[in-house]
């Protein structure tokens, strides 16, 4: 039987406009085994991981969970975690880094607070400070939630971790099984399906120099869906590369049709036209689905770089 991302991949399925959604994620280190839903089913207290979701709920974060690549056989309790917050909207990008002994410090954060960019909390409640070193490569390895991400991403984050990328962790979920193995890159928040450890390090390396790989990304996690799809043509129409360049201004209408305002740090701005369509034929969206659907595509229909009369007010 073919997996969910044999079939993406054959069918050639679009990744632009697929990235999870999240201003700020919030990461925090859990080894061992991961269940389908791991903040309330890992070694975690489940009682904490509920909390935690219901703290970040409506609020822009997303908390997941990480471990660094390799056997994850229950070894006992880590007296001191690594802890990650990161905002992603352009302009106010920032990775800070932090340990914890007790996870249940994080309740006491201000989510609304993170979620909106500041990361004050964050870092006196947690000793928190700017990262230094590689950035953060999270891939899906979460087989519990799809065998797709342990088939395909565990080796893609040990090939990472053994070929000197600091900065490689398994991360328990980002959406989109079927693009497997799929990638979130911090601090700027792009993320990528069918990632290859070749082009991941190349991926690292532009991130190093301020600047967004375009092939193979599935879109900044700062944007909704359609500013996904619409910002990564944009670039590409544009041939703008800086990863802090390009912000989703305005977004107006409502599936299946969009029109996104993109603005550039030096002023000029683009319409783009985006559509939703139901791909086919019908194939599973997940290797856990018992039936077969039509995953959601985002399509680019035009892009038009407007005069600054015609720019609308933001």
């Amino acid at each position: 039987m073919s997996t969910c991302s044999t079939v993406s991949h054959d069918l050639d399925e679009p990744v632009s406009g697929t990235a999870a959604t999240a201003r700020t994620w919030l990461l925090l280190e859990q080894p061992g085994p991961w269940g389908a839903k791991a903040l309330t089913s890992s070694h975690l207290d489940p009682a904490l991981g509920r909390a935690l979701e219901a703290a970040a709920q409506d609020t822009g974060v997303r908390v997941a969970l990480i471990r660094r690549p390799g056997r994850h056989a229950d070894s006992g309790t880590r007296t001191t975690r690594q802890v990650y917050a990161a905002h992603t909207r352009p302009g106010n990008v920032w990775l800070h880094s932090a340990t914890t002994r007790e996870p249940q410090d994080l309740l006491g954060l201000d989510f609304a607070a993170l979620g909106k960019g500041d990361h004050t909390g964050f870092d006196a409640a947690l000793g928190g400070r700017p990262h230094v070193g590689d950035p953060l490569a999270l891939v899906c390895t979460n087989g519990k939630r799809d065998r797709c991400c342990a088939l395909l991403g565990r080796p893609l984050a040990a090939e990472l971790a053994a070929s000197g990328v600091e900065g490689a962790w398994e991360v328990t979920h980002l959406g989109g099984h079927r693009f497997s193995p799929t990638l979130l890159v911090l601090p700027y928040g792009y993320a990528y399906g069918r990632a290859e450890a070749h082009a991941v390090k190349q991926v690292l390396h532009s991130v190093q120099e301020g600047r967004v790989v375009v092939e193979g990304c599935r879109g900044n996690s700062a944007w909704e869906r359609p500013g996904q799809a619409a910002e990564l043509a944009v670039r590409t129409r544009a041939g703008e590369y800086a990863a802090e360049a390009l912000t989703v201004v305005r977004t107006d209408g409502m599936a299946p049709h969009w029109e996104v305002t993109v603005a550039h740090t030096d002023g000029r701005r683009w319409r783009v036209l985006v559509t939703q369509t139901a791909s086919l034929p019908p194939r599973p969206e997940s290797c856990g689905a018992s039936v077969l659907g039509s995953p959601a595509r985002l399509d680019v229909m035009s892009v038009c770089e407007l005069s600054a009369s015609t720019a609308p007010a933001s």
